[in-house]
C-alpha cells in the first residue's frame, strides 16, 4: 500500500537484553548488552601500551530554586555503558595486574533516604545486566583504588566534547575532571579519548542499527498517524502534541530533539520551535521530527500540503526537493567525502533551480564559485546535505576524511523561497554499506502521490 510501514517480523535478536531493571530512566525495552560490550573492546584495542581511560556522567543541571534539568547521560558514557544513572563512571586498564578490574563501572551507592524522594538506583546486578561490566565500584570508595591504578599506568584517556558543532563554553565535569588529573598526576603522559571515539562513534555496529531502526519505526509510524490529522486550522502545537503521544505510547523516551512544526513562511526558519501559529488552508506544512529509543535517535523530514492537495506550483518545488534528496541518495557511497558530496549536490540544485525559475542562467553565470557559500543556489538551499546520526542527532564524525562504511547519515535536501513564503524539506536516514547505502525510512510516504493519498483517507 503506497505510503505503507514497513513490518518488523519479530523482535530484531540484536536489541533485547535481559528483562528492565528495578531502577531504569528510559522506556525502551531492554537494549542487548553485547552493544556496549562490542563498544568498549572496540575502543581497548585503539589505547596504547599500559594505558588507562576514564569516562565521567554528564552534570546535573540546576534551572531555578531547588529544581533540576532532566538529567541527561554523556554520550560517550552511554555508547561504552549503556548506563543512563548520574554520578557515574568507567575505568578501563586493560594491563591491570588484576583481571578482574580491568573495566569497572563506578555507581553512586544507593541511599535510602535518598530513594524515597529520587526512585531507586541501580544495584550491582542490574547494572552487570545493563551493560555487561562484571566489577562495580561504589563512587565514595574509588578514589584509593584509581591512585593504585594510576600509578601502575603511564598514560591516561581523558574525555572532553570535540563535536565539531559545540557551542557551549560551560565547564563541565570532563575538563573539570582532567584539570584534577593533571594537577594531581603531572609527570603521566595524556591522550584524548574524543580523538578515539569520533572515528569509533561514526561506524554503527548492527546492534547500533538495531536500535536505530526502533526509533525510525516508531517516527515512521507517527508521521503516518500525522498525515491523517493535519487539516486547515489545527495548530502548530497540536500536531506537536500528537507526535509526542505517539512517540510516548509506542515506548520512545520522546523527541530526540526539539520537533519542527513549521506552517507556511516559517518552514524557513531552519530551527523553528515556537510551533504556535494555526496551520491555514493552501499552505505547505514542514516538519521535522524524529523519536529517540534506547539512546539513539531518529531524524525524519517531511513537507505536506495543509489542505492535503499539492498545488501546481507546491508540486514543482517539491519534486525538485525530492529529486535533490534521490540524487544525493545515488552518491552518498563509500570514497566520497562529505565536502566533495556537498558540492556535487549543489551542482544539481543549481540545475534544478534552473528548471523551475528560481536561478537565471545570468546569476550562475556570474556567481563567485571560489566558496560553497557564495555560490547562487545558496540563496534557497543555505544549510548542509546530510550530517552523522547516532546517540546525538548531530553525531560525532568525520566531515573531511571519505566516508566509510558503517556511518549512518540524513540526507535532508532543502529549498526555501522567500518570494513565495515557501520552505520544502525532505529528510531520511541512510545507513552506509560497502557499495550504496541503505535508506532505514524505505517504505514511507515520500512522493506527491503517496502522501496525497494518505491524506484523502
Amino acid at each position: 500500500m503506497p505510503g505503507g510501514r514497513r513490518q518488523n517480523k519479530g523482535r530484531s535478536p540484536y536489541i533485547y537484553g535481559n528483562p528492565l531493571p528495578a531502577y531504569c530512566t528510559m522506556k525502551n525495552l531492554p537494549i542487548n548488552s553485547e552493544l556496549f560490550v562490542a563498544n568498549r573492546a572496540r575502543f581497548v584495542k585503539e589505547m596504547e601500551a599500559n594505558s588507562l581511560a576514564i569516562f565521567n556522567s554528564n552534570d546535573e543541571i540546576p534551572t531555578n530554586g531547588d529544581a533540576l534539568q532532566p538529567f541527561v547521560q554523556n554520550s560517550d558514557l552511554y555508547w561504552l555503558t549503556g548506563i543512563t544513572q548520574e554520578d557515574s563512571m568507567l575505568i578501563l586498564f586493560p594491563a591491570n595486574p588484576d583481571a578482574a578490574y580491568r573495566e569497572v563501572l563506578v555507581l553512586v551507592r544507593p541511599n535510602e533516604l535518598k530513594e524515597k524522594w529520587d526512585g531507586k538506583r541501580l544495584r550491582q546486578q542490574e547494572a552487570t545486566a545493563i551493560s555487561g561490566i562484571k566489577t562495580i565500584v561504589w563512587l565514595d570508595s574509588i578514589e584509593g583504588m584509581l591512585q593504585q591504578w594510576v600509578h601502575l599506568c603511564d598514560i591516561i584517556y581523558l574525555n572532553t566534547n570535540e563535536n565539531d558543532r559545540k557551542a557551549s563554553l560551560i565547564e563541565t565535569r570532563d575538563y573539570r575532571f582532567a584539570a584534577s588529573m593533571k594537577a594531581r598526576y603531572p609527570l603521566h603522559q595524556y591522550r584524548r579519548s574524543a580523538k578515539l571515539m569520533k572515528q569509533l562513534r561514526a561506524i554503527k555496529s548492527k546492534y547500533e542499527i538495531a536500535v536505530v531502526q526502533q526509533a525510525i519505526d516508531i517516527t515512521a509510524k507517527t508521521f503516518e498517524r500525522i498525515l491523517h490529522f493535519v487539516k486547515p486550522g489545527v495548530m502548530e502545537y497540536e500536531i506537536e502534541a500528537e507526535i509526542f503521544h505517539e512517540f510516548l505510547r509506542n515506548r520512545s523516551d520522546g523527541p530526540a530533539y526539539h520537533s519542527i512544526i513549521a506552517s507556511g513562511d516559517r518552514a524557513r526558519t531552519l530551527h523553528y520551535v515556537s510551533n504556535n501559529e494555526a496551520c491555514k488552508d493552501g499552505e505547505m506544512l514542514l516538519m521535522d521530527f524524529g523519536a529517540a529509543y534506547g539512546g539513539y535517535c531518529a531524524d525524519l523530514s517531511r513537507t505536506i500540503p495543509v489542505n492535503g492537495k499539492f498545488t501546481k506550483r507546491q508540486k514543482e518545488v517539491y519534486n525538485a526537493c525530492l529529486h535533490l534528496h534521490n540524487y544525493a541518495k545515488s552518491i552518498l557511497k563509500p570514497g566520497i567525502s562529505i565536502i566533495d558530496y556537498t558540492d556535487k549536490v549543489g551542482e544539481e540544485a543549481t540545475r534544478q533551480f534552473l528548471k523551475i525559475g528560481l536561478l537565471s542562467k545570468s546569476e550562475v553565470k556570474n556567481e563567485d564559485k571560489t566558496r560553497t557559500e557564495t555560490r547562487a543556489y545558496r540563496k534557497y538551499l543555505y544549510h548542509g546535505i546530510s550530517h552523522h546520526l547516532g546517540i546525538d542527532v548531530h553525531d560525532l564524525g568525520t566531515r573531511t576524511a571519505p566516508i566509510q562504511p558503517g556511518m549512518l547519515f540524513t540526507i535532508e535536501p532543502g529549498i526555501y523561497i522567500q518570494e513565495e513564503q515557501m520552505g520544502v524539506r525532505i529528510e531520511n536516514n541512510f545507513w552506509i554499506t560497502k557499495t550504496g547505502n541503505t535508506d532505514l525510512f524505505k517504505g514511507i510516504a515520500i512522493t506527491v502521490e503517496e502522501i496525497e493519498s494518505i491524506m484523502k483517507k
